[in-house]
């Protein structure tokens, strides 16, 4: 068996490998020599490691018992440092050396770093693996100042996470705008005033003098005279193909090593492939032809026949904080070429593509890339449009899109990446369907990899699918609610609707429960699945409720409990605080709270006591405890505020009073900012309403919890009766769709923000979603007040009754 030796164990090597074993499993030993102490990992989601979205676990491509799986020597954290072509051998910085008869060069590239006076000092890095990410997290919790020198696409993402680290952060640039390489100006200028939205401030065209500081940065001084401040100094201006190994070793080097369209150097048996190699002049830095390098070099060695790598003709499609954008091929605008533009300012989508002789050249969309896929395959086609140019987005009518997605799956060609984030081509999901009888994309997913990442590509390889098989012909992952049944949670609902079923007696005996009284994990979902549904017949089963939601308090480790009445919006009254004050005083109250949510927590208090201090304070539940709306933090708007445009106040405690009591599947948080300052945090947020001149813009799917998420975009409107009909239809709508204990920002993660825009993008369809929540609402009673009244509900909370608290109920929802 011959020997393989890959220098580099990063994406596009393993890649290659990967696909060398399906081709040809057996012909080689193969080793790999990898400069980082872990496994392949996907460095496209470092950023989402950086933003507290994913953990290194989360972000793994092939686990060590992949290797061992395979029969791969790994050699991780250790740096080849010498390679003998004359007698095939590699040596590592651990002095292994390693024979072999085939050598591949996938050593991917360094960060650029600027020769600046004080570059060398503390806290100034690059943004390429893990390392940095744990660099840039640690420094997040000493310092608060972050600059980040660059702003393309490592930039923006860099900057992000620094963001949701809580950091002050400024993107220094040099061009005039963001992403020069991937985005035309109106789309940059598109993507930094949302960038802007977030909290990213920018300082473009700036040429970096000097970095500033004792032993640690301090500062950046700029060629006009200006500075920024800074604790951290990210570096994220580019990229040079690694190639010093090779070049010692007499491999013909130029920016990269230099390569045929075989993969092969000028030296006998040694190859190369990705960042570090060059192909026609070309170095790429993209994940997509680094991966069609990859199947050409693993047909080659495999024995396979193939007509070589022509090159690529790239396209981006990426997601930046939460905005979509695509861009491909040469979008610039010159005398010989003509562009088809649509700007939409109040969705924020923006599209342009660009004709040359009647044949698409290039293209930018933002916002909305639905039309990415088929836009690269006329770019790749070569299709003429001559006359006919507007059908590539409006269609042959002119009045809506081109192609569904049966259409854009026939024109994509078979080598065409789905998932760039894992280079899983059209044929290879295809292949998985036709030939491993995969029939869903869970299964999809499992076998290539597809979609297994940022999700981007999942209704892609959906369409993929139903275009191979049909509709008929496809499975969707039946995975139960809980082990009490192997219904899942649509069944279930189904099955509540279809038979008009009341009770979770009812469920379980129905649909035959293995465990007939149901279990901690399944009695809570049902008792809320029957209450959406049937929100008048359903009695509310309170037995079945978390410990938490049963008191209509929030447990503490020392079996008291904590109280926090409603303030709506954030705003109270001296009499309203001199009551909190009194009643805090009466049942001496050991800690009184401000909450991030603008609201007020008495914390300590006896179990028998709530029902009496309820009655004391006369304030309505402020649901701290529940799987419902907990609060709408609102800034002081245009009441007081010189930046205000609209009266956030007002806006903050209509909403609250109208949405107050309703059950969700998961705690609910809104907010509403009085300008795009966005003091009240509405971009993290399940849902967030921030003012603009002339209207609103609504947010969702954001989270401020330990899965930071910026919210993204829904919709622009402009009175503040649109804000509540879409808000509440998005809410009826979460309710009706999403699982029980998923938060918004998990749901809409799981279905795509596209879904969801579809689901409201009709009138008719909002008002029914609103008529649903509005009968919900209307049959909702403050819980505090409905104990106070009643004898039978008050004996619960006897001094008889006060729980002993195990490690078990202690672990009721938290509050925030």
């Amino acid at each position: 068996m011959k020997k393989l030796v890959m220098i580099g164990n990063g994406m596009a090597g393993v890649s290659f490998v990967e696909q060398l074993l399906k081709l040809n499993p057996n012909r080689y030993e193969v080793t790999i020599i990898g400069a980082e102490p872990h496994p392949n990992y996907n460095r496209i989601m470092l950023s989402s490691v950086l933003a507290g979205e994913a953990t290194m676990e989360d972000i793994v491509l092939n686990s060590w018992e992949w290797y061992k799986e395979n029969n791969i020597q790994l050699h991780a954290g250790q740096t080849a440092t010498a390679v003998d072509t004359a007698n095939r051998t590699v040596t590592t910085d651990q002095g292994i050396t390693v024979e072999y008869d085939e050598l591949v060069f996938a050593t991917g590239s360094l960060p650029f770093m600027l020769p600046l006076p004080g570059a060398d000092k503390e806290g100034v890095i690059a943004f390429r693996d893990i390392k940095d990410c744990e660099t840039m997290l640690d420094a997040s919790k000493r310092y608060k100042k972050a600059v980040v020198i660059g702003g393309g696409l490592l930039g923006l993402e860099a900057a992000r996470g620094l963001i949701n680290l809580n950091m002050e952060v400024s993107v220094v640039h040099i061009h005039h705008y963001l992403m020069e390489r991937q985005l035309d100006e109106t789309a940059a200028k598109l993507l930094q005033a949302e960038l802007e939205r977030q909290g990213i401030k920018f300082l473009l065209s700036k040429n970096s003098d000097t970095i500033i500081g004792g032993d640690r940065v301090e500062g950046l001084t700029f060629k006009d005279g200006t500075m920024a401040e800074a604790d951290l100094l990210v570096m994220a201006v580019g990229i040079k193909a690694n190639v010093g190994v090779a070049k010692e070793a007499g491999v013909e080097v130029n920016r990269g090593i230099v390569v045929n369209d075989y993969m092969e150097t000028n030296t006998p048996n040694v190859y190369a492939l990705g960042e570090c190699a060059e192909h026609r002049g070309m170095v790429y830095g993209l994940v997509a032809p680094l991966y069609e390098q990859g199947a050409i070099l693993a047909k080659k060695l495999a024995g396979v026949d193939s007509e070589g790598y022509k090159g690529s003709v790239l396209s981006t499609k990426l997601k930046i904080s939460g905005v979509n954008v695509f861009s491909a091929g040469d979008f610039s605008d010159s005398p010989e070429t003509r562009a088809l533009r649509v700007q939409d300012d109040l969705d924020g989508v923006y599209k342009k593509v660009v004709f040359r002789d009647g044949k698409v050249q290039g293209a930018v969309l933002f916002g909305d890339t639905a039309d990415g896929s088929k836009l690269f395959s006329y770019m790749r086609s070569g299709e003429d449009f001559s006359g006919r140019e507007k059908e590539v987005l409006f269609g042959a009518s002119g009045g809506g899109n081109a192609s569904g997605p049966e259409d854009l799956v026939k024109a994509m060609s078979g080598d065409e990446i789905v998932c760039g984030c894992n280079g899983v081509t059209k044929d290879t999901i295809v292949e998985s369907i036709t030939e491993k009888g995969c029939v869903s994309v869970q299964e999809i997913k499992a076998c290539t990899k597809a979609s297994g990442s940022c999700g981007g590509c999942k209704p892609l390889v959906e369409a993929i699918l139903l275009a191979t098989v049909g509709a008929d012909n496809v499975s969707a992952v039946k995975e139960g609610i809980c082990g009490c049944t192997s219904h899942s949670r649509d069944e279930v609902v189904e099955s509540i609707q279809r038979m008009r079923l009341t009770t979770s007696r009812e469920v379980m005996a129905v649909l035959d429960w293995a465990n007939p009284e149901g279990c901690s994990k399944c009695r809570p979902a049902l008792n809320y699945y029957l209450g959406m549904v049937w929100p008048a017949e359903h009695e509310d089963e309170q037995e079945s409720r978390f410990v938490n939601e049963r008191n209509h308090a929030n447990i503490q480790k020392d079996g008291t409990f904590s109280v926090v009445p409603r303030i709506y919006g954030g705003v109270t009254t001296p009499e309203d605080l001199k009551r909190i004050a009194e009643v805090a005083e009466k049942y001496e109250v050991p800690l009184v709270k401000i909450t991030g949510g603008q609201r007020i927590d008495l914390l300590g208090v006896k179990k028998e006591d709530l029902p009496k201090m309820w009655k004391d304070l006369d304030m309505p539940s402020g649901y701290a405890y529940g799987k419902s709306l907990r609060t709408v933090k609102t800034c002081v708007g245009n009441t007081f505020c010189r930046f205000g445009t609209q009266d956030a106040i007002k806006m903050g405690i209509d909403m609250e009073k109208k949405f107050e009591r309703l059950n969700t599947p998961h705690k609910v948080k809104l907010a509403v900012s009085g300008c795009p300052r966005n003091c009240a945090e509405s971009t993290i947020k399940d849902l967030g309403v921030i003012a603009i001149d002339g209207g609103w813009e609504l947010y969702v799917a954001g989270n401020g919890g330990t899965k930071v998420r910026a919210a993204e975009l829904l919709v622009k409107v402009k009175t503040e009766e649109e804000v509540l009909e879409w808000t509440g239809a998005y809410l009826q709508y979460y309710r009706e769709d999403a699982h029980y204990l998923e938060r918004t920002s998990e749901w809409a993660q799981r279905i795509g923000l596209d879904a969801v825009k579809k689901a409201l993008e009709k009138k008719e369809d909002r008002d029914a979603l609103n008529a649903r929540i509005d009968t919900t609402l209307d049959l909702m009673k403050d819980p505090w007040q409905q104990i106070i009244e009643d004898d039978g509900l008050r004996s619960a909370f006897d001094a008889l009754t006060a729980p002993v608290v195990t490690e078990a109920a202690a672990a009721g929802e938290p509050k925030a």
